[in-house]
């Protein structure tokens, strides 16, 4: 059987998407996963035909197992994740299993923010940065603000503004009590409105799917809580990210992927916040869909099974998401005006994840986002206004913990 291996998945958004895509287009699907709870879950996984619980973070482990499948007679096609941390490891052992098209090296460098860093320094859309060591002192020569930040953070967990000295030094010491061998990055803070940009890049062409206004909610860190899909950009602003995304596909010599960039543009141009060696998580692969009519992590797996992926738009939405967070912690007992959100004007898809008795609390990461909302509408400003209408008919009722 024709056998797609894939290194974890989440419950929703684009991993799991991917899972149910690859059923879709006839494969054989096995996860591996470290996930208890997703066995104990079995049967909320359909598309997934075989689960292995194994170390994610073991590459020997996983090697052993695929062979046991081989073995069993599976015939592995591709080896792929579409979830921090394990995209370069996928691809490592799609190296030793089966043909690659894709390339360890830069999604290596890609999900390695340091390395990414420093490999692109020169670049005028690199910002200012500073490396400082475990043990390090701390200079006093810096320009307020600034961000610290761990090269491997992800989900703006590990994403700090530091607005004086004394942050600097209280988010330095947080960070190296949590990793005391990690270096740590310092950058300068940018400001502007930030992008978003899907990608992919087919036989050394690289292809903007996507353009995408961040909306951003700064409390304990930054989270993003707005996504407003651009099916037209203003052309200064398309010319612009084409240019950095061709001077990256080119640096890191990239003959297929898929990756996204996040960029500010400055009164200095575009500057490169982060790349990462995937499509983004969450709604993303559904929001592209409501706008574009193609499914992006579906033509993701025909790239890297080796076949061209068919990114032509069929239609043109402008899309707006808004994701709904929580300003105090506590229990959830219910959630209310699910059903009200779902029956509003314009709407595409409406998702809440926790379930009753989970613990809810502001925002230290992406993953403390607790339910979106997807709308459509003939410009930008109207989609924003019907998911932002529609997403205030949730509402969560907690029992304060």
């Amino acid at each position: 059987m024709k056998t797609i291996i894939f290194i974890g998945t989440n419950k929703s958004g684009s991993s799991r998407e991917a899972t149910k895509a690859a059923e879709k287009l006839g494969y054989f699907t096995v996860l591996f996963t470290n996930n208890e709870k997703q066995i104990q879950q079995r049967k909320a996984y359909p598309d997934i035909h075989k689960m292995v619980l194994i170390d994610t973070s073991n590459i020997e482990d996983m090697k052993d197992e695929i062979y046991n499948l081989i073995k069993f007679g599976l015939e592995i096609k591709s080896i792929v994740s579409f979830v921090d941390p394990f995209v370069h490891i996928a691809s490592i052992l799609c190296d030793e299993f089966c043909d690659n098209y894709t390339s360890s090296t830069a999604i290596e460098m890609m999900e390695d923010k340091e390395k990414t860093r420093n490999f692109l320094k020169n670049q005028p859309y690199s910002p200012k940065f500073f490396l400082l060591k475990p043990n390090e002192p701390v200079s006093n020569n810096f320009e307020f603000p600034l961000i610290v930040k761990s090269p491997k953070s992800t989900g703006s967990k590990d994403v700090l503004l530091a607005n004086d000295s004394s942050e600097l030094n209280k988010h330095l010491s947080y960070l190296r009590s949590k990793n005391p061998r990690e270096t740590l990055m310092i950058e300068e803070y940018i400001e502007g409105p930030q992008y978003l940009v899907e990608a992919l890049v087919y036989k050394r062409q690289a292809n903007v799917i996507g353009i995408i206004e961040q909306e951003i909610t700064q409390g304990k860190r930054f989270i993003i809580t707005g996504y407003g899909v651009l099916v037209k950009a203003p052309k200064e602003i398309q010319s612009g990210l084409e240019e950095v995304l061709q001077s990256i596909v080119k640096a890191f010599n990239i003959e297929n992927a898929a990756l996204h960039l996040e960029l500010r543009l400055t009164k200095n141009g575009w500057k490169l916040i982060e790349i990462n060696p995937r499509i983004s998580g969450g709604a993303m692969n559904t929001m592209l869909h409501a706008a574009f009519g193609f499914n992006l992590v579906e033509e993701t797996l025909k790239l890297f099974l080796g076949e061209r992926p068919d990114i032509n738009p069929k239609k043109l939405k402008f899309v707006y998401t808004k994701y709904i967070i929580v300003e105090s912690k506590g229990i959830l007992e219910k959630v209310l005006g699910r059903n009200r959100a779902t029956n509003s004007p314009g709407v595409v898809d409406v998702y809440v994840k926790p379930k009753r008795g989970t613990l809810l609390t502001p925002p230290l990461s992406m993953g403390h986002r607790y339910a979106y909302v997807i709308a459509e509408g003939a410009t930008l400003a109207e989609a924003k206004n019907k998911a932002i209408n529609a997403a205030k008919e949730i509402k969560f009722i907690l029992k304060v913990s």
